[in-house]
């Protein structure tokens, strides 16, 4: 094994000891490092290979840490595909099945973390709640169900 190879491989695994990363992520970083993609990418197969290195482990890892931190799966999935993840992984997908039943009580979550008990309130912060779960990534079907359920506005 050459010296490029092998220190690539070294950045490579100093990186993945920290935490998953996936194959776009080690990517990006080993070329702000000064390497070349073409030295990077047979260096990162041969980790994914290895199993080293995995996309689906990856994707799995960072939709658990996303749902703790009370985002929704629109959000998730967004931020997975701006980190090279293709949305259709099959990890991806039983992780969001798995907590698909609890969408209702990680929004309530979020909602009661941000503003409290849940109580009766006017249009105009109805709307602005609203957005609130929006951009934390949950569908607007999920928003308009716990309205329904908690009767959250006030003619």
């Amino acid at each position: 094994m050459n010296t490029l190879v092998h220190d690539i491989k070294n950045q490579c695994l100093r990186l993945l000891t920290r935490r998953e990363h996936s194959q776009k992520e080690l990517l990006t970083k080993l070329m702000q490092k000064g390497f070349e993609r073409a030295n990077i990418q047979p260096v990162i197969d041969d980790l994914a290979k290895q199993n080293w290195q995995s996309d689906e482990r990856f994707a799995e890892c960072y939709a658990r840490y996303r749902l703790q931190k009370g985002f929704g799966v629109v959000a998730i999935r967004y931020e997975l595909s701006q980190k090279g993840i293709d949305v259709a992984v099959n990890a991806l997908n039983e992780v969001m099945l798995t907590v698909a039943d609890d969408w209702l009580d990680l929004l309530t979550q979020t909602y009661c973390k941000k503003y409290g008990d849940i109580e009766p309130i006017t249009s105009h912060d109805c709307s602005k709640r609203s957005r609130f779960l929006l951009q934390r990534g949950f569908s607007s079907s999920q928003i308009q169900q716990f309205a329904k359920l908690y009767v959250l506005f006030i003619p």
